[in-house]
């Protein structure tokens, strides 16, 4: 891609639809960690232990998403859904605004206020894509390299 032309953002129903096949996969990923982490502790975490399921669980999603982002721009539902995530000036995001994309996006999806603030953004960007300084694209699927 040179820099004369910008890749299409991407609709927000689409958007939302990897969205929703990514809460899939996740589950899928949680459960593996969260049945290790569990076997590893030999009993249901209660108490304080909780607390460190719960941010080990943030920290395993987390891992995911970042790696994936950094590595290609895609996790596995984006790339089903043709989509990717990308800093504003079109390259990959690097470790630290991945970092901070994923933070965002937990509090922003999570409390559901990241899901209306694109309903009313112009370009129907979700609000930790904004404040994170990245985007997400139609992807570019060439059919040879």
């Amino acid at each position: 891609m040179n820099r004369l032309t910008q890749p299409e953002l991407a609709g927000i129903w689409r958007r939302l639809a990897s969205l929703a096949y990514e809460a899939v996969l996740l589950f899928a990923i949680v459960f593996v960690a969260a049945y290790l982490f569990v076997a590893l502790a030999g009993r249901t975490p209660q108490g304080m232990l909780r607390w460190i399921f719960y941010l080990y669980l943030l920290c395993v999603a987390g891992a995911y998403f970042v790696f994936c982002w950094v590595r290609s721009g895609q996790t596995l539902a984006q790339k089903a859904w043709g989509l990717k995530v990308t800093a504003i000036d079109g390259s990959l995001l690097q470790w630290r605004r991945a970092a901070l994309r994923y933070m965002m996006a937990v509090v922003s999806i999570g409390s559901g206020i990241g899901l209306l603030w694109a309903f009313l953004d112009p370009q129907r960007q979700f609000l930790h894509d904004r404040l994170a300084g990245s985007r997400i694209v139609i992807a570019d699927t060439p059919l040879s390299n």
